[in-house]
């Protein structure tokens, strides 16, 4: 019903219409008031409703709602009395959704250090400091800082939980229970924005949550985007490095091997290798491939085995069946791919919520206020 409210709204001006032999209303919501449509001569092979005479024809524009939170639930009907744009009070809630902006993220992030900081909400876990090696990495502390204020994971969910719709708030809860930190990926000197972005999606849709991205001149980084992530870069941890032995020193601390994809004597078959161990991907240049220093840094190479006269996939292709490959041998061999802690997809949840939306920080901003107003 909402969708044929919707239509209605279109342009009216000019419909075509074939002759009939019956006699029926037409009915429109634009329209005052109904007028009724008989049979058309052989001759017209058009119905033009704005010559007709009582009809009244309103040009409205299609009004677009989201349905992630519970602002998208407010009606398409607006009285008439009100401009299209104006909603009764009762009607508004605080979380607001913005409009997709015409600058492509995946741009922004990758030619900006700022812009990927901008994602992450709840606090980040310190590095690992001199030779130390952590046995398990997760990123975040439970704490959401809110100028001299901390939020838990639990107080940002309780804050902004009503304002999200039990689709959305199910929807989280799959992708968190399903996501793991074991596994990473990373993209070395890729030029293509198109294959950035197509890694990027197929990370998400696998449920990998980190992805490290290597410049290999930082003057130029990317050219020619595609629009291919459909915005998964907002729900992943993404983390930019100038060089491989910058990135592969933070990841060994993490403790995880480095395994490069590289058609060599010494490749290992990605089958052959035990992917419930902490392991990032790194796949290298459309062009070029993995660097030399990226190849003395790692701890293994590894290889998709090719059946047919081709010797190697494209990058972001090839991305996708070494992830997707990763998340099958760890669900047989450990019964699933996520990996999370309760505790950890808790935190996770409170990151995914804040990341929903700008309003969404903005009250969990005010409960930080009241909190510290009710301390005192």
């Amino acid at each position: 019903m909402s969708a044929c409210k919707t239509l209605a709204r279109a342009s009216l001006s000019r419909i075509q219409w074939k002759p009939r032999t019956l006699v029926f209303p037409l009915k429109f919501h634009s329209l005052s008031p109904l007028y009724p449509c008989r049979l058309l001569p052989p001759c017209l092979s058009s119905f033009d409703l704005s010559s007709v005479p009582g009809c009244r024809i309103e040009a409205r524009s299609a009004i677009i709602r989201r349905y992630g939170c519970s602002e998208a639930a407010v009606p398409l009907e607006i009285e008439s009395s009100k401009s299209n744009t104006e909603v009764s009070s009762d009607q508004k809630t605080s979380l607001h959704v913005p409009e997709d902006s015409c600058v492509d993220t995946v741009v922004e992030l990758l030619t900006e250090q700022k812009e990927v900081s901008r994602f992450m909400k709840m606090e980040r876990r310190p590095e690992a400091e001199g030779n130390a090696q952590l046995q398990r990495w997760f990123p975040y502390l439970d704490k959401f800082k809110v100028g001299s204020v901390y939020l838990s994971s639990n107080e940002v969910l309780e804050a902004i939980d009503p304002y999200l719709m039990e689709g959305r708030k199910e929807r989280f809860r799959k992708a968190v229970k399903n996501r793991t930190y074991s596994v990473c990926l990373v993209v070395e000197g890729l030029s293509d924005y198109g294959n950035v972005s197509a890694a990027f999606r197929s990370a998400d849709a696998l449920g990998i949550q980190s992805v490290h991205v290597i410049s290999r001149d930082s003057s130029k980084r990317y050219r020619d985007n595609r629009h291919v992530s459909m915005g998964a870069e907002k729900w992943l941890d993404i983390e930019l490095w100038n060089s491989p032995l910058e990135c592969f020193r933070v990841l060994k601390s993490r403790g995880y091997r480095i395994a490069t994809t590289h058609v060599g004597m010494d490749a290992v078959s990605i089958y052959d290798m035990d992917w419930s161990c902490p392991t990032a991907i790194v796949v290298g240049n459309e062009h070029k491939g993995i660097t030399e220093d990226a190849l003395s840094l790692s701890d293994m190479h590894c290889s998709i085995p090719m059946k047919g006269m081709v010797d190697s996939f494209n990058v972001s292709v090839a991305a996708g069946i070494l992830m997707h490959h990763a998340v099958c041998d760890r669900t047989s061999r450990t019964g699933c791919h996520g990996d999370l802690t309760p505790e950890e997809r808790q935190t996770l949840l409170a990151e995914f919520s804040l990341r929903h939306s700008n309003s969404a920080v903005s009250i969990a901003n005010e409960y930080a206020k009241r909190k510290k107003m009710s301390s005192r």
